[in-house]
Parts: structure tokens; C-alpha cells; sequence
């Protein structure tokens, strides 16, 4: 099967002794609803494959996600133009899953360490940047406190969000 289009052209496979995110991601129960997530996304999957590409990903706990009002593949304004049925068949799974992609993108900052203050983009566009407060990591925007920098592997970290970023 010939690679997707959205796959990246030089994939550096890490050497099989390198942990690596993919090798992290799905170990910690409390963020495994976001893992799973990032697995539906070639592209992304493939980013924490590579050991040449450093990454931070934010992932929510399972908790914050559950609590979100709704589902990370909804959007108000799908329902908004299309009412009930906005998920409906494949143009509604489409659309779910662009939605979803959105979401994984908004908690990935393709860069590794992340200095405090420094003002970067998220796979899915938007600025982002943490600061210290009272001893805690906080994300911004949106003052997402981190729980733990859960691991620290060759292509970069995983940090466990207490909440969740704004997706829309």
C-alpha cells in the first residue's frame, strides 16, 4: 500500500533500543482516551514514531475529556447547519473525524524541550506557551494546569493536562 498523503516523506525510525513517544504514549491509564485518539491520525502517529521529530504532547486525563459538554468529534455549528444527522453516514464520519483530528492537533506542539514562555504553534495552528504559577505548570491559554511531565523520552514529552484545551 503506497504511504497516505498526509504521511511524512523521511520518517527516522528510532534505534530499537530508543524509547520513543509511541513507545510511552499508551502506558499511562489516566490519559489512554487521548492515546487512542492520537492513534486514528497516521500522520501523528507517525510524528511519535520518529526519533527526529521532538514533540510535546499535552494529553488531557481521561477525566477531562469525559467532562468535556461534548464529544471531542462534535462541533455546535455542525449541528448548528445540519441538525441531528451531522454524523450521519460518510460525509457525518468525515466530518467526526476532521473534528476529532482538530482536537489531537490543539494538545500537540511539534517541539521538545519547551522553554517556559515561549510562545509556539500546535499542530493545529493555534499559539500556545506555559508559564509557572505557585509551583505549577500552567498552559496558555486557557490556565490548563499540568498534573506531571509523565515521561521524558529521546523525541520528546508527555504532559498529563488536568483539563482540556479549546479545540473549537
Amino acid at each position: 500500500m503506497p504511504p497516505s498523503e498526509d504521511s511524512p516523506a523521511t520518517s527516522q525510525p528510532a534505534d530499537p533500543d530508543t524509547v520513543i513517544l509511541s513507545d510511552v504514549l499508551g502506558s499511562d491509564r489516566s490519559i489512554h482516551i487521548f492515546a487512542g485518539f492520537t492513534r486514528d491520525f497516521a500522520q501523528i502517529s507517525q510524528r511519535f514514531e520518529d526519533s527526529s521529530l521532538n514533540t510535546t504532547i499535552l494529553a488531557p486525563v481521561n477525566s477531562a475529556i469525559m467532562a468535556l459538554p461534548r464529544k471531542p468529534w462534535e462541533d455546535p455549528e455542525d449541528y448548528d447547519k445540519l441538525g441531528g444527522e451531522a454524523y450521519e453516514g460518510k460525509d457525518g464520519e468525515d466530518r467526526a473525524s476532521r473534528n476529532l483530528r482538530r482536537f489531537v492537533e490543539a494538545h500537540v506542539v511539534p517541539a521538545s524541550p519547551w522553554k517556559e514562555g515561549d510562545k509556539l504553534k500546535t499542530l493545529a495552528g493555534g499559539d500556545i506557551w506555559w508559564e509557572s504559577k505557585n509551583g505549577a505548570k500552567i498552559i496558555q491559554p486557557g490556565n490548563i494546569e499540568v498534573s506531571s511531565v509523565k515521561s521524558k523520552v529521546h523525541n520528546g514529552e508527555v504532559w498529563v493536562l488536568k483539563g482540556v484545551r479549546n479545540y473549537a
